[in-house]
């Protein structure tokens, strides 16, 4: 061998004693290395740093008693590294000292060293504190857990506000696919009510989230495809563009990067779906106002002389929360109407200044439809169709209408519209029963100024 030669082989040599020590240096575990007898043969920073021994102290140890382990418990620990099998590794728990004389558990894996003829030469293990592993297997299950078929439903976001995990239960909840989810923005998941989720992730992200749950009325993208998903007449028509609207109760989490880094990576988005729930609570909270229109308005027209100002009364009482406009017109014979109130607009001017006008309706107009079945008749056009309203004689802006036949004494005497502008849903059975109502009171009111005409 020449003298380069042998330079050479000892120059790589040198350069592989470094590498390892430098390898085992840059490893994110503590970790130290012993040989066949239990001398300790290496021993990276992070070992350093749990513990407190410098590695050049440390290594050429001839066994982890008396310093990095209890004299009493070495045979144990050494017995434990050295005595597994090849192949395959170890995990054990077990108490090493610190360089203060402290104690600490810890949770070690220790793989075996084989040497060049596949015979045991020691081992290396991994090691770090039990209560910090035992804190990232819990996070690890609970993010699992929640990931996973939890009660809740799950939305993992990016700080660009893109989905990046999606439980099942949030799947079913949204019905949509987790693939058509996945990877995108999330304002393309949603039709309607993005802007207030968009916001409470924001302030997440900021640092602010919401101070507790918050219910969020959203409309899943899909949802208008999608014909009897929710049986509530209120919830099939509350959505923006006709989509079914979902009430989710939501929770928001900040998940802040490790090392302390200000910059978080997203935002863990728990919900619920409560909207049965909500939509019962708002239907049972608009029986009680509306029953209590109905009561003041029989009290303020028991105190009224002239039938007709009774009359307007209770379409005055009706309207707030339930209609823009009424419309109260009695027939004059075939199907000639002539209008005898009008609220708003006209209740404050005299009772007279609404009567005796003649309405010309055409044929298959909702008010004859109305007077001609004896049934409550619901039309909605306006949104679709310019002049809609012109049309049927109405308002402008008038969108949505409700045309109830009024009854008193086993006849019927005219009928009472109710008209909703574009801000306004559609009517629904449970508007149609109230507008029975309204116009049964109205109704007799009618009849007796009628009656008192003919006397």
């Amino acid at each position: 061998m020449t003298t380069s030669s042998r330079m050479s082989g000892a120059s790589g040599i040198a350069s592989g004693d470094r590498m390892l020590p430098a390898l085992l240096d840059g490893l994110d575990t503590a970790l130290f290395a012993v040989d066949g007898t239990g001398r300790v043969t290496h021993w990276n920073r992070h070992a350093e740093r749990l513990l407190g021994w410098p590695g050049a102290e440390a290594v050429g140890r001839a066994s982890l008693g008396g310093w990095a382990v209890r004299e009493a418990d070495e045979p144990h620990v050494r017995d434990r590294l050295l005595t597994v099998p090849p192949g395959t590794r170890r995990t054990d728990e077990f108490a090493l000292l610190r360089r203060d004389g402290g104690r600490v558990l810890v949770r070690a894996t220790t793989t075996p060293l084989l040497d060049g003829e596949g015979h045991p030469a020691g081992a290396y293990c991994a090691f770090g504190e039990a209560g910090a592993r035992f804190g990232r297997e819990r996070d690890a299950a609970l993010a699992a857990a929640l990931l996973g078929d939890s009660p809740w439903a799950v939305v993992v976001l990016d700080a660009d506000l893109r989905v990046l995990s999606v439980n099942a239960r949030a799947a079913r909840v949204l019905e949509l696919p987790p693939e058509d989810l996945l990877g995108d923005p999330l304002a393309e998941s949603f039709a309607g009510g993005i802007e207030e989720l968009e916001s409470a992730v924001e302030h997440t992200l900021a640092g602010h989230p919401p101070g507790g749950p918050v219910d969020l009325w959203l409309a899943p993208q899909d949802a208008g495809a999608r014909e009897g998903a929710f049986a509530d007449p209120v919830h099939a028509g509350a959505g923006l563009g006709g989509s079914p609207r979902r009430c989710l109760l939501s929770g928001f989490l900040r998940l802040a990067a490790p090392g302390g880094d200000p910059a978080p990576l997203g935002v863990a988005w728990l919900f619920e779906d409560v909207t049965r729930a909500r939509l019962g609570a708002q239907a049972a909270a608009r029986r009680r106002f509306r029953d209590s229109q109905l009561t003041r308005a029989a009290r303020a027209a028991a105190e009224c002389r002239d039938p007709m100002e009774a009359a307007v009364l209770h379409l005055h009482f009706a309207l707030p929360g339930f209609a823009d406009h009424a419309l109260l017109d009695v027939a004059a014979g075939g199907d000639a109407f002539v209008r005898l109130a009008e609220t708003p607009g006209e209740f404050g001017a005299p009772a007279s200044a609404t009567r005796g006008v003649p309405v010309g309706y055409r044929a298959g107009h909702p008010v004859l439809q109305a007077w001609d079945r004896g049934l409550a008749v619901r039309v909605t056009g306006g949104g679709v169709r310019s002049g809609w309203a012109a049309d049927h004689r109405w308002p402008q802006g008038v969108e949505h209408a409700l045309c109830v036949p009024m009854r008193s004494l086993g006849r019927q005497v005219g009928v009472l519209t109710f008209l909703r502008g574009g801000a306004g849903r559609p009517f629904d059975r449970a508007d149609t029963v109230y507008g029975e109502d309204v116009a049964l009171r109205a109704a007799a009111a009618v009849d007796l100024e009628l009656r008192g005409r003919a006397g």
